[in-house]
Parts: C-alpha cells; sequence; structure tokens
C-alpha cells in the first residue's frame, strides 16, 4: 500500500458517517474559530475606549489663577466630554461610588475641591500639588485600572500643560516688561554718567577757585595781621604825643625862660605835626582798602572812617596850631599867657588822637581776626571741594558700572513680540515632542496580536486533528512493514488537514478582518509549514506513548502558550521559561510570521524555518524509529483502546 492510499484510506474511515464528517468540520474548524474569534474580539480595543463608562466627579470650588477667578476642575472636565475618548459620565460623588460598586461605571475620577487652589499655589510660596483621584474596581475588569491610571496621566499631563503655558506666557510677559523697564533705567544711567561727568568739569574748578580763594585768604590775613601791627604803634605814637603836649603845657610857663630850647622844641614838634597830618589822608584810604578786601560792607567801613575822621581833623587842627605857635616863638613874651592856653588845648587833642588811634587798633584787630577766620574757612573749603571731586570721581565709575551692568542685562533678556512669547509659552509646557518611526508597523492590535495566536491556533488545531486521526494505521504496521512509508502516512494526513485549517485561518484574518500582509504568500506559507511541524511533533509522542503523548501535546501547548512571547516581551519572562523560548517551535513561527506580515527583516525567517524544519525532521524521525519499534514488537498494550480515542 503506497502513502496516497494510506492517507486516502485514512480521510475514508474519517468520513465513513454522518457524524463522523460533522466531527472532522468541527475539529477542522477549531482553530479558525479559535484564531478568528479571538482576534475579531481584540482587533482594535483601544479604538473602542469610547464605550468604556467612566464616571468624572467634579467637586472643584475654583479659586484665583493668575489674578483671575477660574474653576480649573469645570475647564477639564469641559476638555474630557469634548475629548470623547471614553463614555463620561458627570456625575455626583454618591452616585460614581454607586456605579462602580453595581458595574456600571469601570473607575471614576475625582477633582476634588481644591483642586484649582493647588494648581494656583504653584505662584505662591506655599506650593503643593494638585490632586487627582482614581477609584477602580478590580471586580469589574482589571484592565480597566490600568487604563484608568492612563487617563489620570493624561489628564494630569493636559491640566499641567495648560497651566504651565499661561504660567510660562505670564512669567515671558513679566520678563518683557522687565526689560523694558531696565532699557528705561539704562538710559536713566546714561544720563547720570553724562550728568555726573559735567558734575565732575565743576567740581575740578570749584577746587581751583577754593584754592585761589584760600591763597587770597591767607594774603588778607598776612596783611590785615600788617595793619593791626601798624595802628598799635599808631596808637602808641599817639600816647606819646598825648604826653608830650602834656609836658607842653606844662613847660609854657617856663617858654619865656628858655626861648632857645622852647624854639627848637617847637620846631621839631612842627616838624612832626606836619608829618603825621599829611600822613592821615593815605592812612584812611590804606585802612578803607583793608576793610573792603576783609569782606566789610561799605556802610560798615563808612562807620569805621566816621570814627577815625575827627581823629584826622583834629590832628590837622593841631598841626595847625602847631604852626602857628611855632610862628609865634617869636612872640612868646607878648603871647605867653595864649601859648599856655595852646597848650593846654593840644594836650587834649592829644588825648582824642590817643583814643582815636586806640580804636582804630582794636578795629585792626578785629580785622585782622576776621581775615584769619576767612582764611581757615576757606581752606576747609578747598579741602571739602577736593573731598567733593572725588566723590564724584566715585559716584561716576559706579555710575558707569550700573549702566554697563543694565546694558548687559538688557542683553541677556531676548527682545520678543506677543506671538514670539506666545510660542515660548507653548514650548515651555510641552518642552519635548515624541517622534515615533518604526522599522516595522502593526495595523492595530488585533494585528499586533495575530502572528501568536495564528501560531496558537495552529498547534490547537493539531492537537484537535489527533483526537479523531489515528497517529499510525495497525494494519499497514503489520501488512507492509515499511515504518517509513506508515510514518509519512500517519505525518501527511492530519500535516494536509492541518493546511486546510490555516488556509481558512489566514482567510479569516486577510479577508474577514482585514488584515494587511506585507508578505501574504509567505505568511501563509509559514502557516502551513509550522502546521505542518507541528503534526510531526504531536504524530511523535503519539506513537511512542499513546493517550500520555496526546497529553504531552497539551502540556507543550501550555508552555508555549506562555514562553513564545506573543504578548509581552520573551525577556520579562522567568528564567526557566525564558530558556524554553529558545528551544520550542512556537516562538520561532511567531517570530517569522511578525517579519512577513509587518514587512520586516526577511533574513530572520530562514533561521526561524531551519529551527521548525529541525522540529519537523526529527519529529518525523522519531516517529519513524517508534513505527520501526511497532512492525519488530508488538505488546498487549498496543492492543489496548487509547484513553482519548
Amino acid at each position: 500500500m503506497r502513502i496516497p492510499q494510506m492517507i486516502a484510506a485514512e480521510l475514508r474511515r474519517l468520513t465513513a458517517t454522518r457524524m463522523s464528517v460533522i466531527a472532522l468540520v468541527a475539529l477542522l474548524a477549531v482553530p479558525i474559530l479559535y484564531g478568528g474569534l479571538y482576534l475579531w474580539a481584540n482587533q482594535d480595543p483601544y479604538g473602542n475606549l469610547s464605550s468604556v463608562p467612566v464616571a468624572l466627579v467634579v467637586d472643584d470650588d475654583g479659586g484665583d489663577v493668575n489674578g483671575q477667578q477660574r474653576n480649573l476642575g469645570d475647564e477639564a472636565a469641559t476638555q474630557l466630554l469634548d475629548d470623547g475618548t471614553f463614555e463620561w459620565h458627570r456625575v455626583s460623588s454618591d452616585a460614581a461610588d454607586a456605579g462602580l460598586s453595581a458595574g456600571d461605571f469601570d473607575f471614576v475620577v475625582t477633582l476634588p475641591a481644591d483642586f484649582t487652589d493647588a494648581v494656583a499655589s504653584l505662584a505662591t510660596d506655599a506650593p503643593r500639588q494638585a490632586d487627582i483621584e482614581l477609584r477602580t474596581n478590580d471586580a469589574n475588569n482589571y484592565l480597566a485600572s490600568t487604563i484608568g491610571t492612563q487617563a489620570v496621566a493624561r489628564i494630569q499631563s493636559s491640566v499641567a500643560q495648560k497651566v504651565i503655558d499661561e504660567a510660562g506666557l505670564t512669567l515671558l510677559d513679566a520678563l518683557h516688561t522687565i526689560r523694558v523697564n531696565l532699557v528705561d533705567a539704562t538710559d536713566g544711567a546714561t544720563r547720570l554718567v553724562d550728568g555726573l561727568a559735567s558734575a565732575a568739569d565743576g567740581s575740578a574748578q570749584l577746587v581751583d577757585g577754593s584754592t585761589s580763594l584760600a591763597d587770597g585768604s591767607a594774603q588778607l590775613a598776612d596783611g590785615t595781621a600788617q595793619l593791626a601791627d601798624g595802628a598799635t604803634r599808631l596808637h602808641e605814637g599817639t600816647s606819646q604825643l598825648r604826653d608830650g603836649s602834656a609836658q607842653v603845657a606844662d613847660g609854657a610857663q617856663q617858654v619865656a625862660a628858655g626861648v632857645d630850647r622852647i624854639d627848637a622844641a617847637a620846631q621839631q614838634v612842627g616838624t612832626v605835626a606836619g608829618d603825621a597830618a599829611a600822613l592821615l589822608p593815605q592812612a584812611r584810604a590804606d585802612i578803607a582798602a583793608a576793610l573792603t578786601d576783609a569782606g566789610l560792607d561799605e556802610t560798615r567801613v563808612d562807620e569805621i572812617l566816621a570814627r577815625l575822621d575827627p581823629v584826622g581833623e583834629r590832628l590837622g587842627a593841631a598841626n595847625t596850631r602847631v604852626q602857628d605857635t611855632v610862628a609865634q616863638i617869636g612872640q612868646l613874651d607878648a603871647g605867653a599867657r595864649q601859648v599856655a592856653a595852646g597848650s593846654a588845648a593840644l594836650a587834649t587833642g592829644a588825648a582824642t588822637a590817643d583814643d582815636g588811634a586806640a580804636s582804630l587798633a582794636d578795629g585792626a584787630a578785629s580785622a585782622a581776626s576776621g581775615a584769619a577766620q576767612l582764611r581757615d574757612g576757606s581752606a576747609q573749603l578747598r579741602d571739602g571741594a577736593a573731598r567733593l571731586d572725588e566723590g564724584i570721581d566715585q559716584l561716576s565709575a559706579g555710575a558707569v558700572q550700573l549702566r554697563d551692568g543694565l546694558a548687559a542685562g538688557v542683553a541677556q533678556i531676548p527682545d520678543s513680540d506677543d506671538a514670539t512669547r506666545q510660542a515660548q509659552a507653548d514650548a515651555i509646557s510641552d518642552p519635548v515632542a515624541v517622534g515615533t518611526s518604526a522599522v516595522t508597523k502593526a495595523q492595530n492590535y488585533g494585528a499586533g496580536l495575530a502572528p501568536f495566536f495564528a501560531a496558537l491556533a495552529g498547534w490547537i488545531g493539531i492537537y484537535a486533528l489527533f483526537l479523531i486521526v489515528k497517529p499510525v494505521s495497525k494494519r499497514a504496521v503489520t501488512a507492509l512493514r515499511s515504518p517509513v512509508r506508515v510514518t509519512l502516512a500517519g505525518w501527511l494526513t492530519p500535516a494536509g488537514l492541518g493546511a486546510l485549517q490555516m488556509v481558512g485561518l489566514f482567510t479569516v484574518l486577510a479577508v474577514a478582518l482585514q488584515f494587511s500582509f506585507a508578505n501574504p504568500w509567505a505568511a501563509l506559507g509559514i502557516l502551513l509549514f509550522a502546521s505542518a511541524t507541528y503534526a510531526a511533533i504531536v504524530l511523535a509522542l503519539n506513537v511512542w506513548l499513546g493517550s500520555v503523548g496526546q497529553f504531552l501535546g497539551l502540556v507543550l501547548m501550555v508552555l508555549q502558550l506562555v514562553t513564545a512571547g506573543g504578548t509581552f516581551p520573551w525577556q520579562t519572562l522567568p528564567g526557566p521559561l525564558a530558556a524554553l523560548h529558545h528551544v520550542l517551535p512556537m516562538g520561532y513561527v511567531v517570530d517569522a510570521m511578525r517579519q512577513v506580515m509587518y514587512g520586516g527583516d526577511v533574513s530572520r525567517v530562514g533561521p526561524d524555518l531551519l529551527v521548525l524544519g529541525a522540529w519537523m525532521v526529527g519529529g518525523v524521525l522519531v516517529a519513524a524509529i517508534g513505527v520501526t519499534r511497532m512492525t519488530h514488537h508488538r505488546t498487549l498494550r498496543d492492543l489496548q483502546p487509547s484513553l482519548i480515542g
């Protein structure tokens, strides 16, 4: 009996009755229904989140945000309701709790009463985080908790972006205002520098003038001191004159006796009196000039001179009388009585002159004292002007530093318009734009799971077929005694039926679910190759272990379900299971399907197929060895019916 005949005989057995046909069709449909229904149910769950009922509770009381009364909770709620990502229901807290417990809502999002105040606190000296409360009920759906966490994260990001955008714009506007004010301050500092430069020039002139004043006042002090000394000597002279005139009066009585001596004395007195009278006008002019230079006004000078004028007049009169007396000396004998009277008058005038000279000495001393004070004051003025000049220089240097610092501050703050500041605020609130690119990309969530569930469905289909397909024909083993042909027939029968399953499953994926395939024929070929490989493995288990081997096929399916890396990356598996990923065939089927379905690296398909080919050849060889054993050794166990069928 040839291999096709053995296959045909097995197919006739499987279709001998109506029930057997129904059973065969049902088992052929198992992977199609499993893979098709599961992937249909999970085709695009994230695209249907708008049907997930979510309760939204807004207890926010609102508050002052940047000087405006706002309610950020209401604003966030309006945005969420308009967004439509979920089926939002804005309800009270009690209604949300009741709905969450009853399963009417998958999760509850609550914006508390202080939500706006907490956000606004970012601009105060006591900032705090704003809370968003998420309440879930895993009894409704565990994944709803994960989805709810992602939803709250999006709300948090949206609110944060909005707040930061507004705060950033406010900050940038404030910086712009600061820059404008700094520009004004820089202009003012520039004007201050220019003004201080002018003040420095003026203070330098003040220093020069005060120095000249100090020198002049020193010279004036020296002149008034000399005047005081002269006035003192004049006083001493008038005192002597007073004493002399008194002596003249006393000696007038002796004139007659000593005409020669009196004549000589009279000549001397006449000479002295004439000289003194001649000096008075010049002395009066010098005194007036000295008092004027000392800073006395004209009225005061006139008052002082008015006191001195009588002295001068009396000195002039005395001079006249002295001269007359001298002229009349020759007549002493006849006018002795007159001489005595004249000498008495002279004594009186001399006393008056002495008093005037004393007043002149006192005035000159006062003028000298005032001139000394003027000298000291002008010296202090000169020193103060010098310190003022140094202070202005320091102030000017500080003003230059201030101007340069303000100018540097202006340069560091960019000059921006309203549009630029708005763009900057937008960038601050969302500084990082995530650019995504994919070497390959699944069409949707269902397409992302398709390689795994198609590979798993292929194993389930083969496992189901071996519930009714006989691994080997006992009659053929007994009659032919050709283990290779018997093994190939026992393998090709489920492999062929498995191929029908894979064609049906591929049709559902490509047509009914409309999954896109970058290399559809390669994908179908991998499914067919994988089904044939699974058939070889399950065949070997059944040949060697019978119903126990069939059970081990179920165990292998479970192991591959968790080690194939069809959902989470296989690197997340525990160590022993991760090691099995590199051994068991289903992981290689998943990898190969991903490459041809998504348009990935086709060069990776070759090594995957080599591993599958090794499992296929190994399975067929092991099965052939088992069939060879059957041709030589038959036991009572071989005659016992299988526990499975």
